[in-house]
């Protein structure tokens, strides 16, 4: 394993470099938060599907290849639907109104009254996705070296926390291109066709298992529904996507690019079911779903690309993680203490460091994410509750914010409200992992914004007025002149 061990070690050696170089760029809090707005395509594409393609995608799409075949796509295919959906109808213009988080738009868009609790919600959704990111680190780390599940979370998480507080998004950006590199390799072009071979082929594959392993809706319609609702709308409305997106250059970049970001998700979701499904012919008995991914990286790849392969898994997880956590720092900082902070320390005539600031909240929500990380065991109860608060919560909101000029902000205080508290009062009721809190919730979250938007007076003109200007690209501050140069 030592070739294997150094191919990681130089991996990681390279994040933290990055993260180096990254802290040079970040001078101002556009640079920070979102790269100065000036990523190119190719950057933005690759930087786009590393983000949404994290452990999960990876360990847990060819989990479920495993156990439901070539249907197991379903999950990783939903993110890639979900993905081109906002990069396709939405993304242009997001890109174009030039602000840091979700609330903020609310804010623009309802008049300034939405976005503190909207804050809370996003910010409770993106700390869970950090967490859950974080806890698979343990299990790549437990197949490389044997190493301790707490070691390993800490090693892990340390990583990502010093790179992304050193330079914000620059390095995570950068890092994020490495990963999405790192994955292609050894994702697409090495574990796939080499695990169909070690299957025997596909002929081999269709003659071992059965039939319903090359069912396109072997999983059932009511999970491909639940998938829709949950990682497809999920896409469309969260901190960490839409943060990416303020990144591109221009409203063409974030719509093009990011249509090609879904499309490698969408051969990405395939590739990982594949993969499962050859494991389920080798490895017929393997004790957990889960594992098949780390089982057939360890027992069949050669030396030296069995490195690079799990380097991919590490870079899977360390993208979304990233991604996750500088979403977390942002909306902590930016929706709720700076306007806590506002009311405390109105008139005051403070100055105060942004970059400073939201490096130290990088910092304080990455120490969280690790010490929650490690006195948390179930990661798929976590992600679950995270998800059904995002779209329970902020979907409706949001999208009736893009979409119905009627829609109040006493309707969407309402709805985000209805939405998240019905959605956790179901959760108790029917369980954690059950469908009907998101379905019902989301149903009382529509109901409410509806009702409440109709029976209250209309967003003010002079409100609406602003939204439309900035939908348009006009009007908007920037705290930088934004340099000639593109990332490409």
């Amino acid at each position: 394993m030592a070739v294997d061990y150094a191919v990681i070690v130089v991996y990681l050696a390279g994040m933290l470099a990055m993260g180096w170089w990254g802290m040079r760029r970040a001078k101002s809090k556009s640079e920070f938060l979102v790269a100065g707005r000036r990523l190119g395509p190719w950057m933005y594409s690759g930087t786009m599907a590393a983000i949404v393609l994290g452990g999960a995608s990876t360990i847990g799409g060819v989990g479920l290849g495993y156990q439901y075949g070539l249907s197991g796509a379903w999950m990783v295919f939903t993110i890639g639907l979900g993905l081109l959906a906002l990069s396709i109808f939405f993304s242009a213009r997001i890109a174009r109104l030039k602000v840091y988080t979700v609330s903020e738009m609310l804010d623009l868009r309802y008049g300034g009254r939405a976005g503190l609790i909207s804050g809370v919600v996003m910010w409770a959704y993106t700390l869970m996705l950090a967490v859950t990111s974080t806890i698979a680190y343990a299990t790549i780390f437990d197949v490389l070296f044997d190493m301790n599940r707490t070691v390993a979370i800490i090693l892990g998480g340390a990583i990502v926390v010093a790179y992304s507080t050193l330079g914000g998004m620059w390095s995570i950006t950068l890092t994020d291109m490495v990963q999405f590199v790192v994955k292609t390799i050894g994702v697409l072009l090495l574990l796939l066709p080499i695990a169909v071979i070690k299957a025997g082929g596909f002929s081999e594959m269709k003659a071992k298992l059965p039939t319903e392993y090359f069912d396109p809706l072997g999983i059932g319609g009511e999970t491909i529904f639940t998938y829709v609702l949950i990682y497809t709308f999920g896409m469309l409305i969260g901190q960490d996507i839409w943060q990416r997106v303020f990144t591109a250059r221009t409203d063409r970049t974030a719509r093009w690019g990011g249509t090609v970001a879904g499309t490698y998700c969408l051969v990405y979701a395939l590739a990982g079911a594949v993969i499962g499904t050859a494991a389920k012919v080798m490895y017929p008995k393997l004790p957990s779903a889960d594992s098949a991914f780390a089982t057939i990286v360890k027992d069949e790849l050669p030396v030296g690309v069995r490195g690079l392969v799990l380097a991919a898994a590490l870079a899977a997880v360390m993208s979304t993680s990233s991604g996750a956590l500088i979403a977390c720092a942002t909306v902590a900082n930016n929706d709720i203490w700076s306007k806590l902070r506002g009311v405390v320390s109105r008139g005051r005539g403070d100055e105060h460091d942004e970059v400073k600031g939201n490096r130290v909240f990088i910092l304080i929500m990455g120490v969280a994410v690790i010490v929650i990380a490690i006195a948390l065991n179930n990661v798929v109860e976590a992600l679950t509750v995270a998800y059904n608060l995002l779209v329970g919560g902020l979907l409706v909101p949001i999208l009736g914010g893009l979409l119905w000029r009627r829609g109040t902000a006493a309707g969407a205080l309402a709805a985000v409200s209805v939405g998240g508290v019905a959605v956790i009062g179901l959760m108790a009721t029917y369980g954690i992992l059950a469908n009907e809190p998101v379905y019902y919730g989301l149903l009382a979250s529509l109901a409410v914004y509806v009702i409440v938007s109709l029976a209250t007076k209309p967003t003010d003109a002079a409100v609406l007025v602003a939204w439309r200007e900035r939908l348009a690209g006009k009007g908007a501050d920037s705290d930088e002149t934004a340099p000639e140069s593109v990332i490409v």
